[in-house]
């Protein structure tokens, strides 16, 4: 059976050959070839298992298995034992695409009957899951159930989860109610495939029926209503979970983050915050500490935020300056962020793309034009970073309410990256403040060319020629508005 998924090889010979060489750069682990093969095992396990996950060990195994070919005419326990451990490297480290070439490789190099079990499958689903490939996942599914290991538990919650991960929930779910045992990891696999696509009715009613809840068990659906804007549900789960005596972890608190944020009450800060600093999370993870200078930002509180980032001191990390950077620059603190930026330089802390957004935000909100044009000539000429779409944005609104919209307009017409209409909507912005109706029109015809359907645009130019004193023009714009049947959205009030 061909475990191809589409026409391009997952693995290219070069990039082979690339991986070879930098295995024999790698230390020599003092093996030959004319050791004896329960002895070779032995010391490629070791070497396998002395370094979890190294890159080098890694290479200098495969390398080996290779040259030597030695499993060619036998391959005992101690043999699957070595492809296994290397598949689970792979698999589970920064290169899965190497774990599908390396079954390829044992189909063509091992004795037959290839003695591949649970745990070969097991893994090499996982590499597929942490590649998003489920077209390949599908074959080796296909291959472990026609080797009879369709029934183990462990390959069985391996699919669950990387159908669930590329969004088969359908097959997952197939799978999931054809497993004659569970353990907690199938249930919370299942779960949490459900809450990351929004299946959320699906995820409570699942979560309800579990025989055993553990703490991933209630971050999985934490997340899931974080993701869909669900905040006070997001809360009244963790709620819920404290109650039961499950002491939420690192991750659940970065998964309820956002929903606190949401909600704008520092009071729920205030409380995760005593709850980490009780546990002890704040000292163990340092993307505990950022969230909590970002939520106290997002909840009014600059002055917490920023006492709890000089609070850190020396474990502030690139994220940690651009969360306090963002908070300043939320608060149209522009001075603020800037003196800051010098500060993070002066730590030898090099800014990051949204270090330099939010900079740029700061400027554009502050005024500070010529700050903010040398933020972001610094960040391409200087530190290298090709700048995002949000980044010109950012720029063009900041030579627009300064009123240097020809400036603005030659930065839209150079830029390398595609234009977006809202690019277009925020120059036409500038020229709706300033008065400059030439080029507004200009614009106009930009973005009537991307999407003429959004009645504000007309509006927005309609009102700039009454406002210079070009009637019969306005009244031009207003008739395209009808030939065009664009509705206008009238206008609401709340009265409390």
């Amino acid at each position: 059976m061909h475990l191809v998924c589409n026409a391009k090889p997952l693995f290219s010979s070069t990039a082979f050959r690339a991986s070879t060489c930098a295995a024999a750069a790698a230390p020599p682990c003092r093996l030959t070839a004319t050791t004896t093969s329960d002895h070779t095992e032995n010391l490629l396990l070791s070497a396998l298992l002395s370094r979890r996950f190294a890159r080098g060990p890694s290479l200098q195994v495969h390398s080996l298995l290779l040259t030597t070919a030695l499993h060619r005419n036998h391959i005992g326990a101690a043999g699957i034992r070595v492809w296994n451990t290397l598949l689970r490297h792979y698999a589970l480290g920064c290169f899965p695409e190497e774990a599908i070439l390396l079954y390829k490789q044992m189909e063509q190099l091992c004795c037959r009957p290839l003695p591949t079990d649970t745990f070969t499958f097991s893994f090499l689903i996982k590499a597929c899951a942490n590649l998003s490939l489920p077209c390949t996942g599908r074959q080796f599914h296909g291959l472990s159930l026609k080797k009879g290991l369709c029934s183990d538990i462990y390959v069985d919650t391996a699919l669950v989860n990387m159908y669930s991960t590329c969004g088969s929930l359908l097959e997952a779910q197939r799978v999931f109610d054809g497993m004659p045992h569970r353990n907690s990891v199938s249930w919370n696999a299942m779960l949490t495939g459900f809450a990351c696509w929004g299946e959320l009715a699906s995820a409570r009613s699942l979560f309800e029926q579990m025989p055993h809840r553990n703490v991933i068990s209630w971050t999985g659906l934490i997340d899931g209503y974080t993701r869909a804007c669900r905040p006070l549900d997001a809360l009244s789960l963790l709620g819920q979970m404290m109650a039961e005596g499950i002491m939420p972890t690192e991750i659940t608190v970065l998964a309820v983050a956002p929903a606190i944020s949401n909600l704008g009450a520092v009071l729920n800060v205030e409380t995760l915050h005593a709850h980490c600093d009780k546990c002890g999370l704040c000292l163990l993870d340092i993307r505990v500490q950022n969230s909590l200078i970002d939520m106290y930002a997002k909840c009014g509180s600059i002055e917490s935020s920023f006492k709890f980032f000089e609070h850190i001191g020396s474990r502030r990390n690139a994220v940690s300056w651009t969360s306090i950077i963002t908070g300043f620059a939320a608060h149209g603190m522009a001075n603020e962020a800037v003196k800051l930026f010098d500060e993070m330089l002066r730590a030898n802390v090099r800014p990051t793309r949204v270090t330099f957004l939010s900079m740029l935000n700061a400027c554009n909100h502050g005024g500070l034009v010529e700050a903010g044009l040398r933020f972001f000539m610094a960040m391409v000429y200087e530190y290298r970073i090709e700048p995002e779409t949000k980044h010109y944005g950012c720029l063009i609104d900041l030579l627009g309410r300064a009123g240097r919209l020809k400036e603005a307009e030659d930065v839209i017409a150079g830029m390398p990256v595609e234009v977006n209409v809202v690019v277009w909507r925020t120059l036409l912005g500038g020229c709706s403040k300033h008065g400059e109706v030439d080029i507004g029109k200009r614009v106009m015809r930009r973005i009537l060319e991307l999407e003429g359907g959004y009645s504000g645009d007309y509006v927005v130019l309609s009102n700039m020629l009454i406002e210079a004193g070009r009637f019969d023009e306005a009244e031009d714009v207003r008739k395209m508005m009808d030939e065009r049947n664009v509705v206008k959205i009238p206008g609401v009030s709340l009265i409390s």
